[in-house]
């Protein structure tokens, strides 16, 4: 049985596109987006948990977004969390809820948000590069035990780089959208 699966590739550096799709749909653009949130952990009943899972959070305004904590005590430590995200919010507390007024981005704010999609690009990048390199090594293995030629190899190793470059692709257009939405144009 081959250890190659082109689909599994696939599917793997689809994965990583998606993952990176989330990550830039937490970057705020000016509106209040609910998953700017998503990617805060608050450290709550002595383990870290997703936000989403202590708390609702909603945006009642188009600058606003409201966070209804789940449990009272909670609040402080979610408080904490958001302020440590390096979001620039600033939560005002009223007791059972906190209210998160998005404030104007800044040339400097807009700029650091573009970086900061870069970043999340490298990141998906290296993890399609990875997913190629396992494939790769995949197929020489398979080719060392001799379930495939070495042509088949080559023709393996050429569709798993056509895949990888479909993605990285992918990745570019993703953040290029997302920069420019950040930074108004």
């Amino acid at each position: 049985m081959a250890k190659y699966d082109k689909s599994d590739l696939s599917r793997r550096m689809q994965g990583a596109v998606d993952s990176l799709r989330s990550d830039l749909g937490g970057l705020r653009t000016g509106r209040a987006n609910t998953a700017l949130l998503d990617p805060i952990m608050v450290t709550v009943y002595g383990s870290n948990m997703p936000l989403n899972q202590v708390a609702t959070v909603s945006a009642p305004e188009p600058r606003l977004l409201s966070v209804q904590v789940w449990d009272k005590t909670n609040v402080g430590p979610v408080e904490k969390a958001i302020r440590s995200a390096g979001l620039g919010l600033n939560p005002i507390n009223d007791g059972n809820n906190l209210r998160l007024p998005i404030p104007d981005l800044t040339e400097e704010r807009r700029k650091e948000l573009a970086k900061l999609a870069s970043k999340y690009a490298e990141n998906a990048r290296i993890a399609i590069r990875n997913v190629r390199r396992d494939g790769m090594e995949n197929l020489k293995v398979d080719e060392n035990k001799k379930e495939i030629s070495e042509d088949e190899r080559k023709r393996h190793e050429t569709e798993v780089q056509k895949l990888t470059d479909e993605m990285i692709k992918a990745v570019d257009e993703v953040t290029a959208h997302k920069e420019k939405e950040i930074m108004g144009k």
